[in-house]
């Protein structure tokens, strides 16, 4: 493990803007898989650590695809490995004609798919996946990024026993008085996040958060680089950029997600804090270890933190594999 790392138990602090959250919310994008090559370190999957199956989950705006190189990583040493794409999330994902076009009056009506997906939907999606993978043996290991925190949480909550860890990597845990990603962004540690300068259309209206990441206006791409880019490349950004999609459910994002002491309280949990994440702030990442831990203190977050990560994490993939590699079972 890397030398600026640590294992932590984190205080907790308090707190409630909705307006201002909604334009936050778009930030918490996973984004696409950076083209980061593959460091060295493969360290063998069998011995001490055992063949696993890790199920990772992508954050909004995103896909599967965001998790290409800690995958290959991964798989590298021996592990299974499935990145889910969520409903009408990268292989299925909703594209408007208009956002094609770059017709932005067209853009800021056209309706989406998307305003219908919920939270249930996205935990059955990967519930199915995590029953599919218990069925084939081996552990399973559960990794959520930004948005996909919530679905790490609905499923345990649904299925615990098919599950030997969970990890929210710079993820959403929403608590009880913080019980969704809304109320979360809404929170004053919230606050802290930078947030897009525009969003396309009413989300109210549209039913989903949309965004022109095919902008070309300068000061539109700044803010999107500093939110999720900040510590990468021009180069880097724009691959991300690619690889985001327009639409984001605001249903889910106010759908309720709080792990219960009872199921998801039980599973061994660790969180990767990202020092420097500008799109879910390091305060409130502080807050939701905080408020987990006091519902379950028999059974608290191991905390690796990334002092200088932003919020794709570290560009060299080996480094978050090294610690996924490692988790305890």
């Amino acid at each position: 493990m890397a030398d600026n790392e640590k294992s932590t138990d984190i205080p907790r602090p308090s707190g409630p803007s909705r307006r201002t959250a909604l334009r936050g919310l778009a930030a918490t994008a996973g984004g696409a898989a950076l083209a980061a090559s593959v460091g060295a370190g493969t360290a063998s999957a069998t011995g001490t650590h055992g063949v696993r199956t890790y199920i990772l989950v992508h954050g909004t705006h995103s896909a599967a695809a965001f998790w290409t190189a800690i995958g290959r990583e991964l798989a590298l040493r021996g592990h299974r490995v499935v990145a889910v794409d969520q409903p009408l999330h990268g292989t299925e994902k909703f594209i408007p004609k208009a956002y094609q076009a770059q017709d932005l009056r067209a853009l800021a009506t056209e309706p989406s798919p998307v305003a219908a997906l919920t939270l249930d939907d996205f935990e059955r999606r990967v519930t199915g996946t995590v029953r599919r993978a218990a069925r084939l043996g081996g552990p399973v290991v559960l990794v959520g990024h930004s948005m996909g925190g919530l679905s790490v949480s609905r499923v345990a909550n649904a299925v615990p026993e098919l599950l030997s860890h969970i990890c929210y990597m710079a993820a959403f845990c929403p608590s009880r008085t913080m019980p969704s990603l809304m109320d979360c962004a809404s929170s004053p540690e919230g606050q802290h996040a930078l947030t897009p300068l525009r969003q396309v259309g009413d989300p109210e209206e549209l039913g989903v958060l949309r965004l022109n990441w095919r902008t070309s206006d300068r000061r539109e791409l700044a803010a999107f680089k500093e939110m999720i880019c900040a510590d990468r490349t021009d180069a880097e950004f724009l691959r991300v950029l690619e690889g985001m999609q327009t639409d984001e459910s605001m249903t889910a994002y106010a759908d309720r997600a709080v792990g219960r002491a009872a199921t998801w309280g039980r599973v061994p949990r660790t969180y990767l804090r990202f020092g420097k994440d500008r799109t879910l702030a390091t305060q409130l990442q502080d807050r939701m270890i905080a408020e987990a831990d006091e519902l379950t203190p028999h059974n608290r977050f191991t905390v690796r933190d990334f002092p200088n990560a932003g919020h794709l994490g570290p560009s060299d993939p080996t480094r978050v594999t090294d610690v996924l590699h490692g988790l305890p079972l």
